[in-house]
């Protein structure tokens, strides 16, 4: 896998929407039960049950979206002891849920730092171009509507599972959807890991592209939701919902100026 650093693809206006985007994942995460834990790798019995009753509250949980089909017992963030042991005390819900409106609160949760850095790296690179090509608020609607994609889509290949999904990655698989449709050429500097990171430019088809094809492999073993493991399904459906969103306005996108310096100790081809 490729780690995007930059691109050469400056914008013409400030990216304020992306710039909320981001601040408001951080401090959500921030304040989710269970963020120390994250962060040391070690979480008392205490921590996992308030972060087990937050999710079960506000992630989007498949089951739910489609059959509204709520669970009668759920985590109430109290520990006990049972015949096994410690646990988590579970027992009908105090709140009303609404599984729409769950998608909306899931994509600000995140399962830990490196959940969390990695997606606003995307975002942060990525993200400025298209809101600069879409439009502020039309941006906005567009990373909502690619978020509701991902996470509806992968529910139609798991609709009886009730573990939770969270995450801003099918969002953000829009934005990066949307990229490759209106700046294909565009020059991204990325590390590739190979014995150590070697830094190197590579068009924005390829970056994506090769990004996108992962996601298409690992999903093809079925989707997978389970806590620690990765929505592949999520991110393709969020992707292609960006391309088609973003289609109609390739051939009105100015394109990106060609990059200057050396690559590799020689100057960069103009087609490349």
């Amino acid at each position: 896998m490729v780690i995007p650093v930059h691109d050469v693809n400056p914008a013409r206006r400030t990216p304020w929407v992306t710039y909320a985007l981001i601040l408001a994942n951080v401090l959500v995460f921030l304040f989710t039960p269970g963020t120390a834990a994250s962060v040391t790798g070690e979480g008392s019995l205490a921590q996992l049950c308030h972060l087990e009753a937050f999710l079960d509250q506000y992630a989007a949980v498949p089951q739910e979206l489609l059959h509204h089909r709520m669970p009668a017992l759920v985590p109430t963030g109290d520990t006990g002891v049972g015949p096994r042991g410690p646990g988590c005390v579970v027992g009908p819900p105090d709140y009303d849920k609404s599984p729409e409106l769950s998608v909306l609160t899931a994509m600000f949760l995140h399962g830990g730092w490196l959940h969390l850095l990695g997606n606003m790296l995307f975002l942060w690179i990525f993200g400025n171009n298209v809101e600069d090509r879409l439009g502020h608020l039309p941006y906005l609607l567009f990373y909502g509507v690619c978020g509701y994609a991902a996470t509806y889509g992968f529910a139609l290949l798991d609709s009886d599972s009730g573990a939770p999904l969270i995450g801003a990655s099918g969002a953000i698989a829009g934005v990066l959807g949307a990229y490759l449709v209106l700046y294909p050429r565009a020059r991204v500097w990325v590390l590739v890991p190979f014995l150590i990171f070697l830094p190197l430019r590579l068009p924005a088809w390829i970056v994506l592209g090769f990004w996108f094809g992962l996601q298409a492999v690992y999903s093809s073993g079925g989707a997978v939701s389970e806590a620690g493991t990765v929505a592949y399904a999520a991110h393709v459906f969020g992707f292609v919902a960006g391309m088609l969103i973003a289609w109609p306005l390739r051939r009105g996108t100015p394109p990106p100026p060609e990059p200057r310096g050396l690559l590799f100790g020689r100057r960069a081809r103009p087609g490349w």
